[in-house]
Formats: structure tokens, C-alpha cells, sequence
């Protein structure tokens, strides 16, 4: 089940078309990837969900019915732009923002109470947001994102800023929060990040989409038939064996161990170099590589400029 579908949305700024004919459906429960180079049109997309502009064109559901303003209050949504305001206290601010979502004041003391303790956080509460830094700011706008528990959560950015440590601790935050039944949306330049969290994406380039789908179908539709081996013995040999059949694309070696990247014309032909080789040297590991998300983006979004130009 689609728990948001944006059907055929279109949107222009004057002469500027932001978005054209653009649809995506979100599986609920899933984190959904929304990619695309700097000035796609995804941040506008994302403000059109969150009913901050409307469409020019198109339609949009939420669980099956056609969006309307009280779902606002199913949806949370971090901004790349923050929000807070410098001079006020982090846990005055934090209740105010709650109460804003229809907390009742008890009930987001609670909340907070326990994301402030979980983060260990707790000293912050009476410190101006201007005392903190970009990364401490980021984490208390989370913690208010999520703090109502919205069916569907909307982050932009939501690593910006943030140290390996606190984006270790937000990823795992995010994981648990799909665990538990909660559907995201997840907008990133960070390609890794996307590998880790994403179970479908689509990639906007000049207001268009020109890819989506399920992240593991686009790694393997974008595969090359490129596989890398470990193994022990000289690199004479291993070229000896490959007897110019097979292309060889990168050799390494690592504590006594060779590392073979091979090319081979079709994928049948994985299992014939695989028991060509055991039957000569000592193979440690045979593994198809599968193209990066950062180098699918980078292939798709300049094959895409080249067209519509």
C-alpha cells in the first residue's frame, strides 16, 4: 500500500518550470529516496507535500484519499533551511513547537523529556539556540520533527552538519523509526547514505524524473559484469590463467593477498572464469560488484543533460 502518491505534479515560478509531470509513490513503512542535483525541483516537490506552495498541476493522496490541510498534522518535516529561533531556550522553544503539532503541554513534557535523556541532552534545555552549534541545533529540530509521531516524515538534508558519531546515532534513529511502522522521505546528496537507509528512490534532474524505483532492481539493472577476486599467488600467473580471455580492470594486493577486479562479457561466463581459476591458484573470495548509488547518479543525471540538450 502507497500510504502518499503525487500524481503528475506540475509547478513554475514565473518562466522558471520547477517541476514537470512528476509522480512518486511511497510504499508505507518504507524510507524513499528523493535525489536529484542541486535546482531539480525536489525541495519544491517536498514543500508541495507539506502543503507549503500547491501545485500548478496534478494530484496528491495521503492513505488513499486526496491530501487535505488537517494531514499536516500526520507529517513531520526537517527543513535543509533550520528554523529555530536564536534567542530562545531550547526546551521553551521544544514545548512550543510540540504544542504547535496539538500536543497538549503535559504529554509533550513527557516526550521531550525521554528524546532529551536518549540523546543525553538533558544541560541543554535552558541554553539559547544560538549558544549551540549547527550539529546540536540540527538534533533538537529532529527530535521535534519526530516528537509527534507522524505517519510520514520528511527529512532534507538531516545529516547536514552533523559529526560520523551523531549521524551513526540519526541513521540508527531513522532505521528504528521505519521498524516501527513510520514511512520517510529522505532527500540527500549523500549517496552512502542512501545505500544504507533507502529501500526505493527517485532521481529529479531539470524539474523531470529520469529514474526510479527499488534501490537493489536499479544497482542490478546498472551492473557491468564486473567481479573481484582475492587470491594467493603472483599476479603472472593469475594473467597466465586469465590467458587474455578476460579484461583486467584493477589489481591490488592487501596482507599477501591479491585483489582482481575482472570484466567479463556476459554473467554465464562468471561460473567458467571461477572454476578456471581454483583449478590453478588458491581463491580467497569471488564477488560481483555492483555500481555505487553516487555512480549510477552521476552516470543517469549527465546521460540525461546530454538529451535534453
Amino acid at each position: 500500500m502507497d500510504i502518499f502518491k503525487a500524481l503528475n505534479i506540475e509547478k513554475r515560478f514565473g518562466n522558471n518550470i520547477a517541476l514537470d509531470d512528476v509522480s512518486i509513490k511511497i510504499p508505507e513503512g518504507s524510507i524513499y529516496g528523493l535525489l536529484g542535483p542541486n535546482g531539480a525541483g525536489k525541495t519544491t516537490l517536498l514543500r508541495i507535500i507539506n502543503q507549503i506552495l500547491a501545485p500548478d498541476k496534478g494530484e496528491l493522496y495521503f492513505n488513499d484519499n486526496k491530501l487535505k490541510l488537517k494531514d499536516v498534522y500526520q507529517i513531520g518535516y526537517l527543513p535543509e533551511e533550520r528554523g529555530l529561533y536564536k534567542k530562545m531556550k531550547v526546551g521553551e522553544q521544544s514545548l512550543y513547537l510540540a504544542q504547535l503539532k496539538g500536543f497538549p503541554k503535559k504529554d509533550a513534557l513527557k516526550k521531550l523529556n525521554y528524546w532529551f535523556e536518549k540523546f543525553e541532552i538533558q544541560s541543554w534545555w535552558n541554553k539559547k539556540i544560538e549558544e549551540l552549534s549547527k550539529g546540536m541545533q540540527q538534533k533538537i529540530q529532529f527530535i521535534v520533527t519526530i516528537l509527534h509521531e507522524p505517519k510520514l516524515l520528511i527529512f532534507d538534508e538531516p545529516f547536514s552538519g552533523f559529526d560520523p558519531i551523531n549521524t551513526n546515532l540519526l541513521k540508527k534513529e531513522v532505521l528504528t523509526l521505519r521498524d516501527n511502522g513510520t514511512t520517510i522521505i529522505v532527500s540527500t546528496h549523500d549517496m552512502g547514505s542512501v545505500e544504507e537507509l533507502c529501500d526505493h528512490i527517485t532521481l529529479i534532474n531539470k524539474s523531470r524524473t529520469i529514474l526510479e524505483g527499488n534501490i537493489n532492481d536499479i544497482r542490478n539493472t546498472y551492473k557491468s559484469n564486473i567481479f573481484k577476486i582475492g587470491y594467493k599467488g603472483s599476479l603472472e600467473k593469475f594473467r597466465k590463467i586469465l590467458n587474455g580471455n578476460y579484461k583486467l580492470i584493477e589489481h591490488t594486493t592487501e596482507k599477501d593477498i591479491n585483489y582482481a577486479k575482472i570484466k567479463v562479457d556476459k554473467l554465464s561466463e562468471n561460473n567458467k572464469l571461477l572454476s578456471l581459476l581454483i583449478s590453478e591458484i588458491q581463491i580467497i573470495s569471488f564477488n560481483e560488484v555492483l555500481p555505487t548509488m553516487n555512480d549510477i547518479f552521476i552516470h543517469v543525471v549527465e546521460k540525461s543533460r546530454g538529451s535534453l540538450q
